[in-house]
């Protein structure tokens, strides 16, 4: 490969158009960054896509859940940063009649995707389940229009569903956390292991930077993820990406690392994973 080729390596980068990870790819999105040489193409697709997407080794580096990733351990690392991971609080079954955590496996539940770690973390806390997959973004109004008896909660409804008239049944987070002592992950960045140590490494490199610069510059990153926070005020936003990009997000440490071990473990245990998952993380 020539220099000038090897100066143009682009990469593709496929994440959902969610202010959260709108925030953590700022700096490389609006070309912020010095990235020596690579390009990073970014596409936008809703986290179930994204899943399937995986299943074919579409995309170089792709948020995924922790679930899928499960299915797609033999193509993808996981990158050691850029994690959505909750510590005491996570996904949120909510409903529009008062119920009780025991209620649930009578109910008929909306859920966002079976590849979900929600789902995953749903059927461990409740292996028998009604549900059926409705978009992520139309779970409230499933619930509100009565056509599922509760719903399964993975973005920014966490902060307003009240607001909606629903009532949170159980936090999910909460339970695992009482569970095991640990934080609940969702999901990841994944790079493909066919592109080869170096490049993984380069681009893990920028990948990371970009997360901390969009730290470093808040206000701005926050005003650029505001075009994907689906018309919410700015400070349910920031309270929103203050959740879900923080110290675990820039490096999963060793109790975020566990935390995906276990998750996956607990889910090839319950018989949900036919297979046991080996975890492997770019160093």
């Amino acid at each position: 490969m020539s220099s000038t080729e090897t100066a143009t390596r682009n990469i593709s980068v496929a994440h959902s158009p969610d202010s959260d990870d709108a925030f953590m790819f700022y700096g490389l999105a609006t070309n912020k960054l010095e990235t020596d040489g690579l390009k990073f193409e970014h596409t936008l697709k809703d986290i179930q896509s994204l899943n399937e997407d995986a299943k074919n080794g579409l995309f170089d580096v792709t948020a995924i859940s922790f679930h899928a990733y499960a299915y797609v351990a033999e193509k993808y690392a996981l990158l050691p940063h850029g994690a959505s991971i909750g510590d005491k609080y996570g996904p949120i079954i909510v409903s529009k009649e008062l119920r009780e955590p025991g209620d649930i496996g009578k109910l008929k539940i909306a859920i966002p995707g079976e590849l979900t770690s929600a789902y995953l973390a749903l059927r461990l806390h409740t292996p028998e389940l009604e549900y059926g997959v409705v978009p992520f973004d139309d779970i409230i109004g499933a619930v509100q229009r009565g056509e599922y008896d509760a719903g399964l909660l993975i973005h920014e409804g966490q902060l307003y569903y009240n607001q909606m008239g629903l009532h949170k049944v159980l936090d999910l987070g909460e339970w695992w956390h009482d569970k095991t002592g640990l934080p609940l992950p969702m999901g990841g960045n994944a790079i493909r292991r066919d592109l080869g140590n170096d490049l993984i490494q380069r681009a893990s490199k920028h990948l990371h930077s970009s997360i901390i610069y969009s730290l470093d510059n808040r206000e701005n990153a926050m005003a650029y993820a505001m075009q994907f926070a689906r018309d919410m005020q700015p400070e349910l936003a920031d309270r929103f990406v203050a959740m879900w990009v923080n110290a675990l997000t820039l490096d999963y440490g060793d109790r975020g690392r566990e935390s995906v071990k276990r998750l996956l473990d607990e889910g090839h245990k319950a018989g949900i994973i036919p297979h046991k998952v080996k975890v492997d993380f770019v160093d």
